[in-house]
């Protein structure tokens, strides 16, 4: 199941992947940030399917101020993104963590950041109109530990709860910063979103069954 807001995104999505694997994907809307949209979606999955495997979060809500430098964020714009990502992430999250317990079982997997485990490399975004947010840090950082939490609460329940925390995704950023950027990695650089395939698939599958409560970074080195 594609579950977002943007029904024309999730769409498109499903119809990329059942272009391939036909009959295996379905759009359905979400709002992460609504319990009763969260619970439609629950009943509606178990309604059709019976049995819910996972749940990925990997929404990125923001307003429309989001990303501005730091001394030009405001206090209610600070809050408002805070809620939007780490409250939908922490309400998405909740809502499958206790199906899952009723159920039996399962998996819950949470997008972060390597700046969720970083200090921001300022000096990178030098000569960009682009910055590092300081509500992308302070969010990425917390699901982390968000998703320790959830691992911890439901141990023995045969649930897991863990993260998954790329590097830079490439999407259309200025050569200046892009070798910038790539200097501080090992081989390749700023990822395709394909680079995060072979983690997540891993996180999703029984190949992991006994691993719960940790942060997989995926980044080519960026971080060390």
């Amino acid at each position: 199941m594609v579950a977002d807001i943007d029904m024309k995104g999730a769409i498109r999505v499903a119809d990329e992947i059942t272009s391939q694997y036909p009959g295996l994907a379905t759009a359905m809307p979400l709002d992460i940030t609504s319990s009763t949209s969260v619970g439609t979606l629950i009943s509606e999955l178990r309604g059709r399917h019976g049995h819910i495997h996972a749940v990925v979060n990997n929404a990125y809500p923001r307003n429309r101020n989001y990303g501005r430098k730091l001394e030009d964020v405001t206090y209610p714009d600070f809050c408002e993104n805070i809620g939007l990502h780490l409250g939908g992430y922490f309400l998405v999250a909740q809502q499958f963590g206790l199906f899952f317990r009723e159920q039996g079982g399962g998996n819950i997997i949470n997008m972060s950041s390597i700046y969720g485990v970083a200090t921001p490399r300022f000096e990178i975004y030098s000569g960009t109109s682009m910055t590092m947010p300081v509500e992308y840090a302070a969010i990425k950082a917390a699901i982390i530990h968000l998703t320790r939490y959830f691992a911890q609460y439901f141990k023995g329940t045969g649930i897991r709860v863990n993260c998954l925390s790329p590097g830079g995704i490439i999407d259309n950023q200025p050569e200046a910063f892009l070798l910038k950027y790539n200097a501080f990695c090992n081989s390749k650089g700023m990822l395709d979103s394909g680079d995060l395939g072979g983690a997540l698939l891993f996180l999703l599958s029984d190949d992991s069954k006994f691993i719960t409560g940790q942060n997989l970074i995926v980044d080519d080195g960026w971080s060390l």
